[in-house]
């Protein structure tokens, strides 16, 4: 929590470091109370995983966002928010790399359970056939089509892989709202 943050010196996750973990370089930025700060490398006591983890999702989605005024950024964010599902939406141009991640922790996506080769696709189903140890197997994954929301928005999942396409198990096959194969997508690029 912020409040536990305040006893630590913390460096960013961009730090270089080696094989072993160890921090390259005698000074450092880090984040000391909430300051960024030099500190000499033998001093930090926390690491941050990833960049992302000092702003939320929709932050994260903002490119270059350390270099926006924070007033925008929290417009930017607000409007994220209020996006609604497009009929023909376009994956961003400029990403930051979260957009993917995003789409595949989504419960809009359709996935495969397990491995296989896509061996039909029709207007409301996928099947992919696979080989388990014993036996052969069939996949069936339903499409939905057109749904309405509770925010009388459109819920609709199209197919993102062809007839023959081998499967991963986890991958995304179909994209829900708002993603463009398999990376979200809240816009269009004009």
């Amino acid at each position: 929590t912020a409040i536990q943050e305040d006893s630590h010196i913390i460096a960013p996750a961009s730090t270089p470091i080696d094989e072993e973990g160890n921090i390259l370089g005698d000074l450092i930025e880090t984040r000391v109370e909430g300051e960024i700060v030099l500190n000499e490398k033998s001093k930090v006591t926390l690491m941050d995983l990833s960049s992302s983890m000092l702003v939320g999702v929709a932050a994260s989605l903002i490119p270059f966002l350390e270099h926006d005024d924070a007033n925008r950024a929290l417009m930017g964010t607000n409007m994220q928010r209020q996006a609604v599902p497009l009929l023909r939406s376009d994956a961003p141009i400029v990403g930051t790399g979260i957009e993917k991640i995003i789409a595949r922790d989504s419960w809009g996506a359709i996935k495969a359970n397990r491995a296989g080769v896509v061996e039909k696709i029709d207007s409301k189903n996928i099947y992919i056939l696979g080989e388990g140890k014993e036996e052969a197997y069939i996949d069936a994954y339903s499409l939905q089509k057109n749904l309405r929301t509770n925010q009388n928005t459109s819920f609709n999942q199209v197919p993102i892989v062809k007839v023959g396409d081998k499967v991963e198990a986890g991958q995304i096959i179909a994209d829900g709202p708002s993603m463009d194969r398999g990376e979200l997508a809240l816009g269009k690029n004009v």
